[in-house]
């Protein structure tokens, strides 16, 4: 904190050195003008955002501009509401019938007066009617954004509908069934399997044939847009997410008294194997590791009726509270180490528990012993038995019980349990130990051990519990006693019936009380327990421990102890304050302990319980006498003889003696007047025991909230009574208290409680606050003096204060405050209104202070020493302080002078000022005064001084404690948001302004938790809207309301300090503070929602007024278009599935849509860059948007658009376009698919997660991203782990919803969608209005139609689309040429919208869309008498719709089409023109689309088939061209979305040349492709693109070839997306031959940067060739059977992706056609061999599936040089049978026979389809020699490889040389030469194949010699053995070949005549099939 003037900054010398008056003036310059002066009125000068504006003179602004509206809504919205703050007594809850006092109740003891005054006042409230309006105290949770959502309607959306529809269909049991694929002509209108005319069409919209005046349709279209509206937009919307909230204050708890957790023990029954005299147990818990009892006993009694009866002489009167049998404990420290520990005590000393049963007369003998002496000694016990239980046992699973029944006995105790479960339980942790919830246990015990009378002390105890838990000897040693307790322990429950509580008062709930009781049992916690006590407890604890009798004489060996409170000397004068144990009185007025026998130096364990008697005297005193009890019945022996007395005395010095005492005993009686003296004094004729040693050890402990027990509080609160009472002189051991000596021995008392400890500071803390205020307010008056002790008590309040906050960081809220303190201002603090007694003599007291001045007497440590008296509200007065004014401005003044002890004070400070600053207000009825009178001048300039200190404060400490500045900060806009309600609102707003100015720009993040803290007020009413600033904005303009004007930022000073916080947050430059993104943004949300969500503000009118005070958030949102994410992206369009790039999407005439990812129209100066804000973000930022234009006055909203420009109004529709995507529906089976994720994080990282699935993020982007979004300002934006601000957000993290949940939340997503949208069409609606009039309709109209058609496109609610095609038709009825004289694109694109939506489900949706398409027909029929261009667009949007469209309903589309043909049957005015009749001809041909589709939809489960279809319908359309390129476009699409790049490059270059073939019709350009023969370089299939003759088609015609891509860019755009798409099917060879085609158009265009871009793909695809590259897979596909329809007997070959496995393919399409046709229906036939169709099952359907391979001719592969070539191009293939010729597959070398198929194909691969038909089959058979011969080229080949590799592979060669020359194995090299070469053959036609085998058998003997000399070169010298091997063994196989492959075939070698060698070339064994 201290720092050399050189370091300080110069604005905190200043502040130093300011005095108070002299920061107010500076606080409050320019303040006071009457009225928002002449140069606030005129040119404004901007201000830039980061400075605050000079607020106006509120008070005297508001009473000189009244509000001029009558009295209403609006009035009160704009007057701050008079009865806001309320003064409540709320009555203290009691949880006793009696309330807990002192049966004394007159003249009690001062601190018995003062603690029962705190403990029985009620509690003082200041409340704010209004501030539960405020997220402040009432969040925007999930629970009450429910309440809100309650009675929504549900929206109708088709895409719940589909998806309710398709659930239905997946439950249907019915197989699907093919429809034939037939090559015949498509079916004309009369053969249609449909009859269109007998479909019924849906209902006709009146209006739509009704001739009505544009003015007319817009003022209808608007009122039924608002009609049934949805007025709380943001109750839509998920709640402000709480993390954010800072601005969230909870309401303190309640102060109460502490409980642990709680536990029941119900005692059953104790019984002993011999039962003769009562025994009596008690109950306690102990923990081993702190060594503590943490409990007071329980005592409970068991005993037969029999067993009581031999008691009842001594007991003749038993309370009921004595029997109880069940008792609760509280557990604050749950610990693994905590047992249950019952002792049992009996009443004889007979030893009659260890003879055996058999002997009867001994046990007889001994009851009557019992008897005996149950009657002569029936008052005394003697220690008999104990046992433990181990609680962890009880509550965890690990180590439990095995209890199947909760009330079964299955346990038997902790002894047993422990050998039984071993033990891994030894080292459970703390968190395992959940005393609160566990499983109830019923036990039954039988371990007890006897309690040995020298082993009674709790050290022994301790030994013994911890070997419970470890193996040791100890507790073997241990004497067992056979006994069984029955016990039942569980959860106590919330409010158990017929308790009483330790006080034995009655409990609530309590019905009778003639029941047994259950008895609460009071905790000694094992560690500090930091609680304020809160009601009256007084008890008295006495344990006596040990006495040492050995030295004594005579008779003393049963001792037993009698304890009795004493209220003098007298015996008469023992008070009954002894509670009673079991089954005996409920108080009385002696104890005993149970008795040792046979010890002199005895051991005690006894607890003794008293009530403290409320007024204790220097005479009140423990005695105690000890007695010799006799056993035996001797005559002239008394029972009891005293042998010795000892006392406590229990008060000295005014305390409360506690603690442990080791006294002297006394022998003879005490003289009179002991009792005022310790038995220590050696008093003169006394005999003492042990020469007056200490011989008897007992404790005392107090458990009261009126003694303290800590010597420092026990002084302050002893001086602090004797000066109330003034009763000088007082003694307080050695020093005598006079009115001389009084205020230094007090100060001294208070500077000495730092030393107190803690914990009892904190439980008597509401005491001590009292007393240390009553010091600062109320001066106390001695000798005639005022006694100034403010300074030092204020520094005793502080330094509590500060442990409290350092010591209790656990305990704080989420500002860093104690909530014990807060608590304790909240409930408890009150001004104080007594005055302090006057001295006997009543002399005035008006004399002067008797201290120093606070000038000289503040300490030098203090942080602003250096000030003058920089509070003037609490000077050294002369005159005593008696009005409440001044004991306000006492604490005001004193606590700021010592401001700097503690910066932790001033978390808790505010909240003390603002409740006495109130309370005072109350007390002086200064409510109704003007808030300029409420305060003094002196103490408002103290509250200007005090924070502008704070400023400085926080400034020093920016760098030092983050964390603690961040808490100063919000305590400090807590403090001015109190502020507010209480004074001068100007002056307030001018002390924000001071804070902003002195506290640099460089700390921007704590403005923002300022500001938003400030804002949550009920602050409209700060934020005046009347006459003034009207008129002063019809001046400058509507604009000044937009924007973050200084008129605007002064007329709404907090929402104009908030937006200027959001929009410099926002503004992509500015530096460091993205991490701030969500909170500001949360922050306006928050406030939105409080206003969305109070009933107050539900009226049109004043929802109005308060959007005008976030007008300027339309044009922030505007400007931070290009940060927001880009919602578009996430949208599932129907034409998302197109590879079509954007430039070249534009332009396609089947999909006329824009590319779904691409921003729809952007802005000319820049496109959108990546987002900075998440998605969350920018969703809420785009909800607020909303919210303001839905609530803005519409007439206010038409001049601020009709002032902007075109570039504004884009930027506005941009906005407006990013809003539908961002609020579209998702459906009910999204939300269900999001349930059933278990994700636990919050939207915003969901929204990450995304990103990074989808793609649209790379990891080191999202790296950038988290690090930027790392804040600068510490780690507090994130979780801080520390367990008190750590927030475990159980219920939100939930994330399995049910059912009606989820059908909730689509209900209430359907509502947001349906609102948002409608919203954007009013907006839409203003802005056509607004540029109607001006020169902007032609850029704007397009824009506003583009939003529209998005709109239609997404997934929409049934009511915005019919209000939707309201506003369309208005639009295409007001600007027809828009639609047919302009932009091609716009009319397709409206087209394929209505289409889409003709095919509704929705009935109303189809009927809204077919009038708005027949409308459409009308208009371009009217234009030009024809609508040639609508038809053509309709007719291509449905191919379009038809082949990308997964849900499109053919059925409702013949509806729709239907509905069209009937509105141009009754259509009167067009009947007579050729209109009704082109109208039908549309329809026709549409419907024969529709023909098509309906077997598409049979096959869209089935890939290949689905692209067959295609395929037929784009061949059908081989005379139009514009509906041909549309279905290649969809095959594109479909291979795309499949992985089948090639494809899709093949049906782009299709494309291609299809529309050059057409261009080079229309025009004759070098430089462009002459058509389809151009390309088929690229594929030999493209020819088939080849243009029909001139005579059929015509490209002039209207209509045809339309679309964008008949032209020179859409050509370049189709080849370079081929080109695309080759890429990313690895075929680089075929881009060269692509940009073949497409160099010379950019040469000839002389587009240079093009050239580059090519040239450089070029380079790239050439550098890529070399890399490793797998192409298809081919298979041939056989179909057999006549389920197949068409496909029975046909023959496919279909490629599948690289390494495809014959078993993929197998099961792919057994699964599918099984799915099909049933399991039992499709089978597969395992081998190749040709299939005999009459052996087959004709209900089966059989598959027959070979693996094929490219076949080439040998000429062939002279060209087909590179891998590439071998897999390009490709038609035939081949596969191979083995075959024996009886019928078997495989046989000896000599029967093998081989069978070759090579299939021809009807188009090469790769093609636009991945499977086409065989249209050939030729056979060739290989005889065994054949075969043979190729298998040995084979393994040649092989050889050669392995020998030949580069680099050498040893172990491949090695591999390759083991199989050729190894040891021969079945049909090896050896064995085929000795099959076929060892005789010469009979037949000669096999001669030349015999040379053949032993030319190849001589070539390979050659590459073995080889490969073994490679081997040589490339072994090691461990392989030379294994080589020598390989080389004897190749030599055997030379010899043994050398006779047959030497032998040569004579008739081979004589003349053959030439022309018979050339049709050998294949075998005579060949069969062709053609």
């Amino acid at each position: 904190m201290t720092s050399t003037p050189s370091e300080r900054r110069a604005f905190a010398h200043k502040i130093n050195r300011t005095v108070a008056a002299e920061v107010r003036k500076q606080v409050s310059r320019d303040y006071g003008s009457p009225q928002l002066s002449k140069k606030r009125g005129g040119a404004h000068h901007p201000l830039p955002l980061t400075e605050v504006v000079e607020p106006v003179d509120f008070e005297e602004y508001v009473s000189s501009h009244a509000p001029g509206v009558e009295p209403g809504p609006l009035k009160q919205l704009m007057e701050f509401p008079s009865d806001d703050l309320e003064l409540l007594h709320l009555d203290k809850e009691c949880n006793t019938l009696e309330p807990p006092l002192p049966e004394e109740e007159d003249s009690l003891d001062p601190r018995v007066r003062d603690a029962l005054a705190v403990y029985t006042d009620d509690w003082l409230v200041i409340q704010r009617k209004y501030q539960r309006y405020s997220t402040t105290y009432t969040p925007h949770n999930s629970e009450r954004q429910r309440e809100r959502q309650r009675g929504l309607v549900k929206q109708t959306f088709e895409l719940d509908e589909v998806a309710a529809a398709e659930r239905q269909e997946d439950q249907d049991d019915a197989k699907r069934r093919s429809v034939s694929i037939d090559e015949t002509p498509r079916g004309s209108w009369a053969s249609s399997i449909f009859d269109l005319k007998n479909s019924s069409p849906d209902a006709l919209l009146p209006t739509v044939l009704e001739q009505t005046a544009a003015e007319d349709m817009d003022h209808r279209n608007t009122e039924a847009r608002q009609q049934g509206r949805h007025n709380d937009l943001l109750g839509l919307f998920p709640p402000p997410d709480e993390d954010e909230a800072v601005e969230r204050c909870s309401l303190p708890e309640v102060p109460k008294e502490h409980c642990g957790q709680r536990i029941m023990v119900k005692c059953l029954s104790l019984k002993f194997e011999i039962e003769i005299e009562p025994i009596f147990g008690t109950l306690a818990l102990y923990d081993i590791k702190e060594k503590k009892k943490i409990s007071e006993n329980f005592y409970f009694d068991l005993n037969s009726d029999q067993m009581k009866g031999l008691l009842k002489p001594h007991t003749p009167h038993v309370a009921i509270s004595t029997l109880a049998r069940s008792a609760i404990f509280s557990i604050t420290y749950p610990s693994p180490d905590i047992f249950l520990v019952i002792k049992v005590l009996k009443n004889s000393h007979v030893q009659s528990y260890f003879v055996p049963l058999q002997h009867k007369e001994k046990l007889e003998k001994l009851r009557l012993q019992a008897e005996q002496s149950c009657t002569r000694l029936g008052r005394f016990r003697m220690p008999f038995a104990w046992t433990a239980i181990h609680l962890l046992n009880i509550v965890s699973s690990v180590g439990g019980l095995d209890r199947s029944d909760p009330d079964s006995d299955s346990g038997h105790g902790t002894w047993n349990e422990r050998k039984k479960k071993g033990f891994e339980r030894m080292s459970i942790g703390d968190d395992m130990c959940n005393f609160a919830t566990f499983r109830p246990a019923t036990l039954t015990v039988t371990n007890f051990f006897k309690q040995e009378g020298d082993r009674l002390s709790d050290e022994d105890l301790y030994k013994y519990l911890a070997d419970m838990r470890r193996p040791s000897s100890v507790l073997r040693r241990l004497r067992p006693v056979t006994a069984q307790l029955k016990i039942d322990i569980s959860p106590a429950p919330d409010l158990p019936h017929y308790c009483l509580s330790p006080e034995l008062l009655h409990v609530k709930p309590y019905p009778d009380p003639r029941v047994r009781p259950t008895k609460e049992v009071l905790e000694f916690p094992a560690r500090q327990v930091y609680t304020p006590h809160t009601t009256y407890r007084n008890l008295l604890y006495v344990y006596p421990q040990s006495l040492n009798f050995s030295s004594r004489q005579g008779s003393v060996r049963n001792i037993a102890v009698k304890v009795q409170f004493m209220a003098g000397e007298d015996p008469s004068q023992a008070l009954a304050v002894i509670f009673g144990k079991s089954s005996c009185a409920e108080f009385m007025k002696e104890a005993y302990s149970p008795v040792i026998y046979h010890n002199k130096s005895p051991e005690f364990y006894e607890e003794m319980k008293m009530k403290i008697p409320a007024n204790l005297t220097d005479n009140h005193h423990l005695l105690f006498t000890f007695y010799h009890i006799s056993c035996q019945t001797k005559q002239n022996t008394p029972l009891e003889t005293p042998v010795g007395y000892t006392w406590i005395p229990l008060m000295q010095h005014g305390r409360l003696r506690t603690g442990s005492f080791s006294l002297p005993v006394s022998v003879e009686k005490p003289p009179a007047s002991y009792s005022v003296l310790t038995p220590d004094v050696s008093l003169p004729g006394m005999k003492w025991v042990d020469n007056h040693k200490g011989v008897f050890s007992v404790e005392v402990k107090a458990a009261s909230s009126v003694h303290t027990q800590d010597p420092h509080l026990d002084k302050f609160f002893t001086l602090v009574y004797v000066l109330e009472e003034y009763s000088f002189p007082f003694r307080l051991k050695d020093v005598i208290i006079t009115e001389a000596n009084m205020e230094g021995e007090l100060k001294a008392s208070m500077a000495a409680l730092r030393g107190a400890v803690l914990d009892t500071c904190v439980r008597f803390l509401h005491q001590l606050l009292n007393k240390l205020i009553q010091l600062i307010v109320y001066p106390p008056v001695i000798a005639g003096q005022i006694v100034n002790l403010g300074r030092a008590a204020f520094e005793a309040m502080a330094l509590l204060v500060n442990q409290i906050h350092k010591n209790l960081e656990g305990n704080q809220d989420q500002h860093g405050r104690n909530n014990l303190l807060a608590s304790y201002i909240h409930y408890c603090f009150r001004l104080p209104t007594a005055e302090p007694t006057l001295p006997p003599n009543g002399e005035s007291p008006g004399l002067t202070y008797a201290t120093l001045s606070r000038a000289t007497a503040r300490p030098s440590s203090l942080h602003l020493s250096r000030s003058k008296s920089i509070s003037n509200s609490n000077p050294d007065l002369a005159s005593t302080p008696v009005s409440p004014d001044e004991e306000v401005q006492r604490i005001m003044g004193s606590k700021h002078s010592f401001l700097k002890l503690s910066a932790n004070h001033f978390l808790i400070y505010p909240l003390l000022q603002t409740k006495s600053m109130t309370h005072h207000l109350f007390l002086t009825s200064k409510l109704d005064v003007p808030r300029r009178q409420r305060f003094p001048d002196r103490f408002v300039d103290d509250i200007a001084a005090l924070v502008c200190a704070i400023s400085a404060d926080i400034v020093s400490r920016y760098h030092k404690d983050v964390e603690l500045v961040e808490r100063l900060n919000s305590s400090l806009a807590f403090f001015l948001n109190d502020l507010l309600s209480l004074m001068d609102r100007g002056f307030v707003f001018n002390l924000i302004r001071s804070y902003y100015k002195q506290v640099p720009i460089a700390l921007f993040p704590i403005f923002l938790h300022f500001s938003i803290i400030l804002c949550h007020l009920n602050y409209l009413s700060l934020c005046p809207q009347s006459s003034a600033f009207s008129s002063m904005v019809q001046d400058q303009g509507v604009a000044t309301m937009f924007e973050l004007s200084v008129p605007f930022r002064q007329q709404h000073f907090l929402s104009g300090l908030l937006l200027s916080e959001l929009s410099l947050i926002l503004d992509p430059d500015g530096e460091g503070v993205f991490f701030l993104h969500k909170k500001a943004i949360s922050a306006v949300h928050s406030l939105l929602c409080s206003h969305d969500a109070d009933p107050r503000y539900r009226d049109p009118q004043v929802r109005a007024h308060m959007a005008q005070l976030y007008l300027p958030l339309i044009p922030i949102v505007m400007e931070t278009l290009h940060q927001l994410y880009d919602f578009s992206g996430q949208q599932n369009n129907m034409n998302s599935g197109s590879t079509i790039s954007q430039s070249v999407a534009m332009a396609i005439a089947g999909s006329p849509l824009q590319h779904a990812k691409a921003n729809p129209f952007a802005l000319p100066t820049a496109g959108r860059q990546s987002s900075s804000l998440s998605a969350e973000c920018s969703r809420t930022l785009l909800v607020c948007f909303l919210w303001v234009l839905k609530n803005a006055d519409a007439a206010l909203l038409e001049r601020w658009v009709s002032d902007l420009s075109v570039l504004q109004i884009n930027r506005l529709l941009d906005l407006l376009h990013l809003c539908v995507s961002c609020f579209e529906y998702k459906g009910k089976k999204t939300l269900e698919r999001i349930n059933s994720l278990t994700f636990k994080k919050s939207q915003d990282m969901k929204a990450r997660l995304e990103e990074a699935i989808l793609g649209t993020i790379g990891a080191r982007q999202e790296m950038v991203r988290r690090h930027r979004e790392r804040s600068p300002y510490g780690s507090q934006e994130n979780v801080r782990w520390k367990k008190n601000v750590t927030h475990w957000r159980t219920n939100a993290d939930r994330v399995d919803k049910t059912k009606a949940e989820v059908e909730q939340e689509s209900v209430v997503d359907g509502n947001l969608a349906t609102e948002a949208s409608l919203i954007v069409l009013d907006t839409l609606e203003i802005i056509v209005k607004t540029v109607v009039a001006s020169e902007l309709k032609e850029s704007v109209l397009g824009g506003v139609l583009r939003v529209l058609l998005h709109s239609m496109a997404g997934n929409q609610s049934a009511l915005f689309l019919q209000h939707c095609f309201n506003t369309q038709r208005a639009l295409v009825f007001k600007f027809p040429e828009m639609l047919f004289e302009e932009d091609t694109e716009l009319c397709a694109d409206l087209c394929l919208r209505l289409l889409r939506h003709c095919s509704s489900s929705v009935g109303s949706v189809r009927s809204h869309a077919s009038a708005s398409l027949y409308l459409l027909m009308r208009q371009n029929f009217e234009i030009g008498n024809n609508f040639a261009r609508v038809k053509m667009q309709v007719t291509m949007s449905l191919s379009s719709l038809v082949g990308t469209s997964q849900n499109f309903n053919e059925e409702h589309l013949r509806r729709s089409l239907k509905t069209i043909l009937t509105y141009a049957e009754e259509d009167l005015e067009l009947r007579d023109t050729p209109f009704p009749e082109q109208v039908q001809d549309l329809v026709f041909n549409l419907h024969m689309i529709l023909t098509d589709t309906v077997k598409m939809k049979e096959h869209q489960h089935d890939p290949e088939m689905l692209i067959d279809l295609m395929y037929r319908i784009a061949k059908g359309y081989q005379n139009s061209p514009d509906l041909r390129l549309t279905w290649l476009q969809n095959m594109a699409g479909k291979h795309s979305e499949r992985g089948n790049h090639a494809e899709a490059a093949h049906c782009l270059v299709h494309s291609a040349a299809l529309v050059a073939e057409y261009l080079n019709m229309l025009e004759d350009c070098r430089y462009l492709p002459i058509g389809c023969v151009t390309f088929q370089n690229i594929s030999s299939n493209v020819l088939e693109e080849s243009a029909v003759s001139d005579d059929v088609l015509s490209p002039e015609e209207e209509g045809i070839c339309a679309g964008k891509y008949f032209s020179e860019s859409g050509l370049v755009g189709l080849l370079e997306q081929a080109a695309a798409s080759f890429n990313m099917a690895g075929m680089y060879e075929a881009i060269n031959e692509v940009y073949k085609i497409l160099l010379p158009i950019h040469e000839a265009n002389r587009d240079f940067k093009k050239l580059a871009t090519v040239h450089g793909k070029l380079q790239d695809a050439f550098n890529k060739v070399y890399n490793q590259r797998m192409f298809g897979t081919y298979f041939r596909v056989g179909f057999y059977g006549c389920r197949f329809g068409d496909l029975d007997e046909q023959e496919f070959v279909y490629k599948e992706p690289s390494i495809t496995k014959l078993a993929e393919i197998s099961h792919r399409l057994e699964e599918f056609y099984s799915e099909k046709f049933g399991d039992e229906v499709v089978e597969i036939i395992k081998d190749s061999s040709p299939v005999d169709k009459n052996k087959l099952d004709p209900n089966k359907a059989y598959l027959q599936i070979t693996y094929v391979e490219p076949y080439f001719d040998t000429y062939e592969l002279k060209e087909r040089i590179t891998y590439f070539d071998k897999n390009y191009n490709l038609r035939t293939f081949m596969y191979c049978t083995p075959f024996t010729l009886d019928g078997r597959a495989h046989g000896d070398l000599h029967e093998q026979y081989k069978r070759k198929t090579i299939l021809t194909t009807s188009h090469a691969f790769p093609y636009i389809k991945t499977r086409i038909n065989v249209i050939h089959k030729e056979e060739i058979i290989l005889v065994p020699i054949e075969v043979a011969i190729e298998d040995m080229q084979k393994k040649t080949q092989e050889l050669a490889f392995a020998t030949n590799q580069d680099p050498a592979d040893s172990k491949m060669l090695q591999m390759v040389l083991q199989g050729c020359v190894g040891t021969t194995v079945n049909q090896g090299p050896l064995e085929v030469a000795q099959v076929f070469l060892a005789d010469i053959p009979d037949d000669p036609k096999l001669f030349r194949h015999h040379n053949k085998l032993r030319l190849c058998f001589k070539d390979f003997a050659k590459r073995c010699e080889d490969a073994l000399r490679k081997n040589k070169a490339l072994i090691g010298p461990d392989q030379k053995e294994y080589h020598r091997e390989l080389e004897r063994n190749y030599h055997k196989l030379k010899e043994a070949l050398g006779p047959l492959i030497n032998r040569k075939i004579p008739q081979l070698y004589r003349t053959v005549p030439a022309p018979t060698l050339q049709t050998q070339r294949r075998s005579s064994f060949r069969k062709v099939d053609c």
